[in-house]
């Protein structure tokens, strides 16, 4: 397997990876299968049925919803996901729907676990279930922090933290591991993530910029002084 073999330096760049027991690791790797996807291609779409486990290597996927219907629909995005994070846990828990959409944000490189074969995989070790739990307990521990900040936080603040949280990979990388500098979001999606409008987040971005906290490209944000941003974030 040296096309997987070639992503092990990255998954092991992620929290939950490396602090996996190494049966299942090398149970998950055995498993695997390299998915490559252009930008705006497909993964899968809400309401279809549970196809697996992946892990991001490279490029970002985009997890959003919709709101309306035709001329008036409008994407919610609710998260970019970056290496090395993984997703996609909840189905393989209920065996229910995917709950979101998922398309490449940009050119991607995913590793797939499919469903049935990982459902095998944990019924002849279901002491592995916890270690597939922990990963959704993470998420569901971001999605409580988010809510809460929604609801408390000033649209700054919300911005600076939301972009801390993408640069650390959600938690699941850490400073002294893998920091992403250049993120691949544009000042619209962001302004979906955390519910103001767009003249709002690129006034909030301006002020940034002014303070040598990032710089704004096309398609991207780049984050030039991370301890600023992590000021802006109290």
């Amino acid at each position: 397997m040296p096309d997987i073999s070639s992503h092990l330096p990255m998954l092991r760049s992620g929290r939950w990876f490396a602090q996996l027991p190494p049966d299942f690791t090398q149970g998950l790797l055995d498993m695997a299968r390299v998915r490559h996807l252009q930008a705006g291609e497909k993964l899968f779409l809400r309401d279809a049925a549970p196809c697996g486990l992946y892990a991001v290597v490279r490029g970002t996927i985009r997890i959003s919803g919709h709101s309306g219907e035709g001329d008036g629909a409008r994407e919610a995005v609710l998260v970019l996901l970056s290496p090395p994070q993984w997703f996609g846990e909840i189905s393989v828990f209920d065996g229910s729907a995917r709950t979101h959409d998922a398309h490449a944000a940009e050119p991607c490189t995913l590793l797939h676990v499919p469903h049935d074969e990982l459902l095998a995989w944990l019924a002849q070790h279901p002491a592995h279930w916890r270690d597939l739990a922990v990963l959704m307990a993470d998420k569901l521990r971001l999605a409580f922090v988010s809510m809460e900040e929604q609801t408390v936080l000033p649209a700054p603040q919300r911005l600076a933290r939301r972009l801390l949280t993408m640069a650390l990979s959600y938690g699941q990388a850490t400073e002294s591991d893998r920091t992403l500098r250049v993120l691949a979001v544009t000042q619209e999606q962001l302004a979906l993530m955390i519910g103001v409008s767009r003249q709002t987040t690129n006034q909030i971005l301006r002020d940034f910029k002014a303070r040598g906290v990032l710089h704004v490209q096309r398609g991207c944000i780049e984050l030039l002084d991370l301890q600023a941003l992590r000021a802006e974030c109290d």
